[in-house]
Formats: structure tokens, sequence, C-alpha cells
């Protein structure tokens, strides 16, 4: 581990950080993702556009954190948990509405669905944060938590959400809808296994949960963005000029 007072504490990337160099690594990823977002909002149709933009956002703030969260891991040799959590807070209820803005450009979404993704979010985190800080029990943090992912994936396997993009989509947008909810599903499960072996077991090293979050940011972040960039280029070249 990385201790405090030697010269990293200047900031410096040494070649043995492995922790260190995936936290840079993904923030390159995640800014050049950004770019590849906001770039391709000029090659689909109007009601795309919002998509890429959030998938941008979703993917400019995880960088920004990342970039800090690097500077916390170098300096200190301890988890930025803080950091973390502020960035899921912000990113992922903007993953969440990915889910609506895809309907909503099919023209199947509902308010409903809007508040009940983004409700289930907010309770799949914040108890999250509150027991790995200190202020609520480690176990009651974690089955509050899973509640509110359970509730998230009924929703978007059977819910009002599943069902409308199961009736309504066209092949390319129900691809990637589907292939979007098994990385809400695998990708994020990620997270609470990290969460047991570190914090409810001990058995996992700081090091190695760092790493394993990170690369499971990398493929929640960049990944789900990606399948709304192909559901988008997909739509929006089978409208001609005319329709468009």
């Amino acid at each position: 581990m990385i201790l405090p007072g030697t010269a990293l504490a200047a900031g410096n990337l040494e070649p043995d950080d492995f922790v260190g160099i995936s936290f840079w690594l993904i923030s390159m990823a995640l800014m050049a993702s950004t770019v590849f977002f906001l770039w391709e909002t000029q090659s689909v149709t109007a009601k795309w556009k919002t998509s890429l933009v959030v998938s941008a956002l979703v993917t400019f703030i995880a960088a920004v954190h990342y970039f800090y969260m690097r500077d916390v891991w170098i300096e200190t040799g301890t988890s930025p948990t803080v950091f973390r959590y502020i960035d899921w807070l912000l990113t992922v209820p903007l993953l969440m509405i990915e889910f609506y803005l895809i309907l909503r450009a099919i023209g199947v979404a509902t308010a409903g669905i809007f508040w009940r993704l983004l409700i289930g979010t907010l309770v799949m985190l914040i108890p999250g944060y509150l027991a790995e800080a200190g202020y609520m029990n480690i176990t009651i943090g974690f089955v509050i938590g899973m509640l509110g992912w359970f509730y998230i994936l009924y929703e978007i396997f059977f819910g009002e959400a599943g069902k409308a993009a199961e009736q309504n989509a066209s092949p390319a947008v129900k691809y990637a809808y589907k292939a979007m909810r098994w990385i809400v599903t695998i990708g994020w499960a990620i997270y609470p296994i990290g969460y047991v072996a570190g914090y409810m077991l001990g058995a996992a090293s700081p090091e190695a949960l760092n790493i394993v979050y990170n690369l499971a940011d990398l493929v929640n972040k960049v990944a789900f963005g990606l399948l709304i960039w192909y559901a988008a280029t997909s739509e929006s070249q089978s409208v001609s000029p005319a329709a468009e």
C-alpha cells in the first residue's frame, strides 16, 4: 500500500502503483468517451441528442472525480470513499434516466417510469454511503441498498419500463435496452460483492477493491453510453431526411 509521507505525496504516480495507474487510465478513457459522445450528437436525429449528451455528462462527471480519487489514493493510500459516492450520487441517477430517455425517444415514456427509477437509485445509494461513512449500521445500509437495486431491476425487466421497451422498441433499441439492463444486473453486482467482501467481511484489501470498482465503473459508464450511441445511430440512420 502507498504510505503517506513518501515522494508520492507530491502527486507522482509510481510504476508499481497499479491502483493509481487504474485511476489514471480510466479517467483518460472517461474523458475520451465524453468527447466522443458529444461529437456524435451531430450524427443523430434531434430526439436522440439528449441521450448522448447525458452519456457525455456521466463520463465527464466521473472523469473529474477520478482525477480527484487518484490524488487521494496517491497522497494518502486510503480509499477515496467520499469522492466515489459523490460520483455515484451524480452519475448513477443519470444512468437510470437514460432508460427513460430511450423510451421517450420512441414515444412510450411516462413520468412514473422516470420517478420510480430515480427514487430506486437514491434508495440504493444513500444508505450505502451512510453505512460506509459510519453513520448507519453496515448490515442495515446494505439491506436497504439492495432493496433499492432489486426495485430498479424489477422496473427495467418486468415493470412499466420493461414492458414498454418489449412491446414498442425497434430491434436496435430493443437490443441496446436489453444489454443496458444486463449491465445494471451483472455489472452493478460487482459493487455489493465488493461491499460485502471489503466492509462486512474484511476479506478484500483496499487495493483489490479499488481496482475492481474502477474496472466496474469503466464498463458501467462507458459501455452503457456506447449502447445508447448504438441505438441512437441505428435509429437515426433508418430515418430518411424527409421524415426527420
